[in-house]
């Protein structure tokens, strides 16, 4: 009895792996994840990219719409993020989103704002560290789309002031809403865009913006890149005023100051007239 339970313990050993074999097939599948794991992160950016150009572009129909049937107005920048004027409450964020189909912004409850898995949001957004935000984006919502900030901004708060409105060269003299009409090369002027969420990310990558993603309307410093094109190639969608949109590696141009915030009212990208 004593020799039969002896055999069966050698049958056992005999058939099972030596810490070599079990090494050998430990090494091949971490080598085979080590593989896999960043083609699988890689189609999975790329996945998300693809859905946030299809929502740019849903988001470029709603624009076509309204203006339609608005005699070529768009609706206003901002929303209720920004103030309560009444401007305010005829935000893109709230006037857009009935013709897809889905509620107003404002009528989302707070903690329950809208996700990155709805329309509003860009599916590869993602908030950084909630203790680096000066504002409650989980309680307030946040925005990882931005519409062009300088579509409403009016020649007259450029020198030469308008003196008739405004003596002492303030920005008084601002349209609330931009007929498209205005409009001069539509395929060129931006939309709407990928905007940043992680405030440890600003501008350049470096430097600190504890309002990222706070508003709805916004200037070039928010543009963020968050797509990958090529290998280490990041990037943001763009929704152009023709409707059209494009990846771009970044809309900052080298001949600008570092501490600019308004685009010059030359550059025909942000200005539309």
């Amino acid at each position: 009895m004593k020799k039969a339970a002896i055999n069966r313990i050698r049958c056992d050993l005999a058939g099972a792996f030596s810490l070599l074999e079990l090494m050998v097939v430990i090494s091949v599948t971490s080598l085979l994840l080590s593989i896999l794991i960043p083609t699988l992160n890689r189609c999975r950016s790329l996945a998300g990219k693809t859905v946030c150009q299809s929502r740019l572009r849903q988001w470029g129909l709603a624009f076509e719409a309204y203006s339609s049937g608005n005699n070529g107005f768009y609706p206003h920048i901002d929303g209720l993020d920004r103030d309560a004027s009444r401007a305010d409450r005829f935000g893109w964020v709230d006037m857009l989103p009935q013709l897809m189909g889905e509620k107003k912004w404002r009528d989302y409850p707070r903690w329950h704002k809208p996700s990155i898995k709805t329309i509003f949001q860009c599916p590869n957004a993602r908030l950084g560290n909630l203790d680096s935000y000066k504002y409650y984006p989980q309680k307030d919502g946040y925005f990882s789309y931005a519409m062009n900030s300088c579509l409403e901004l009016d020649r007259n708060c450029w020198p030469p002031y308008h003196p008739d409105i405004d003596p002492t060269g303030g920005t008084n003299n601002m349209p609330s809403f931009l007929n498209t009409v205005l409009i001069r090369h539509p395929s060129r002027v931006i939309l709407l865009y990928d905007q940043l969420l992680d405030p440890r990310k600003g501008y350049g990558g470096e430097k600190y913006n504890g309002s990222a993603g706070q508003y709805c309307g916004s200037y070039p410093k928010a543009f963020a890149a968050r797509h990958a094109r090529k290998r280490k190639s990041l990037g943001g969608n763009i929704l152009y005023c023709d409707y059209h949109v494009e990846w771009i590696q970044t809309v900052w141009k080298s001949e600008w100051p570092d501490d600019l915030e308004v685009p010059p009212r030359s550059d025909k990208e942000w200005f539309p007239y």
